[in-house]
Parts: C-alpha cells; sequence; structure tokens
C-alpha cells in the first residue's frame, strides 16, 4: 500500500490544475470546428496544460450538409450524447447515436455527422486539446443518407 501526501503533487498531478467552470459563467457561444453548432468550453484544456480538451457542442442550426467527410488527427476521442440525436457515417456504417450513448472515434476514422435533432447536445473529450481536423475523401462505397428535415 502506497500513502500519498495530499500537500505534494505528484509530477502528474503537478502538470494540471483543479478547475471548476460554472454553468451560469460559461455560456454557450458561435465560435467553434461548425458554425451549424454551438460550443461551451469546459475550461479541461487550461486545467491539463493541452492535454485534453472537453466541450459541451449542440445544434444551432437545422442540419444541410453536414460536417463533410473528414478526420481528426487527435490520440483520443469520445462523444457522448446527452440529449437528441445525431446520425454519423463511420467509414461506410450509418451509425445512429441517442441520448445516453457513447461513441470512442478510434484516432484518424473517417467520419462524416450527417443529420442531427433540434435538441442535440453532446460531450466531447479530445487529447491533445489541439487536435486538427482534416478533410478526407468518402470511403469506398459509402453513400449518405437523407437529413431529417426540422419541422
Amino acid at each position: 500500500m502506497s500513502v500519498v501526501d495530499l500537500k505534494k503533487p505528484s509530477a502528474d498531478q503537478a502538470e494540471t490544475k483543479f478547475s471548476i467552470v460554472k454553468a451560469e459563467e460559461n455560456e454557450f457561444h458561435g465560435e467553434g470546428l461548425r458554425g451549424f453548432f454551438e460550443y461551451r468550453d469546459l475550461g479541461i484544456a487550461d486545467a491539463t496544460n493541452g492535454k485534453v480538451i472537453a466541450h459541451l457542442v449542440r445544434a444551432k442550426k437545422p442540419p444541410t450538409d453536414g460536417t463533410g467527410w473528414h478526420r481528426h488527427i487527435a490520440d483520443f476521442q469520445i462523444v457522448l450524447m446527452t440529449k437528441g440525436w445525431a446520425r454519423f457515417m463511420y467509414e461506410d456504417k450509418e451509425t445512429l447515436v441517442k441520448a445516453g450513448d457513447c461513441i470512442h472515434q478510434r484516432p484518424g476514422i473517417t467520419h462524416y455527422l450527417f443529420d442531427y435533432s433540434p435538441d442535440m447536445e453532446y460531450l466531447e473529450i479530445v487529447g491533445p486539446a489541439d487536435f486538427g481536423t482534416v478533410d478526407a475523401p468518402p470511403p469506398a462505397g459509402a453513400t449518405v443518407p437523407p437529413i431529417t428535415p426540422w419541422k
């Protein structure tokens, strides 16, 4: 059994800091990867010195063209759907993700978010915080289904 001295942080602990982001002090805004979504930064990139980013993402405008085919340059990425639903293409497979579902997107997977509900909101956690996004060609045989119009 090991004893941890809480007054003296380990090397890993010294590289990060305690963080709390109050909902009422940090609202959604339009600056982010996609103009049809809104983002709420959760302060994790700062707290982890860029190791990880976490933000809430929600629908702002109805889907038209979606995200297009792309992949992320990242070591780790999960999406936890907190409200509503979204339809993705992961390579050539359509995937419906509903509230409560969690996706681990393996590094470099080609995907396309093409449809979502008006109340869609998800938590996205990615490492490193300054991950990249690059356009990608559609996988062979992949056909993106039509979107569901908002009423």
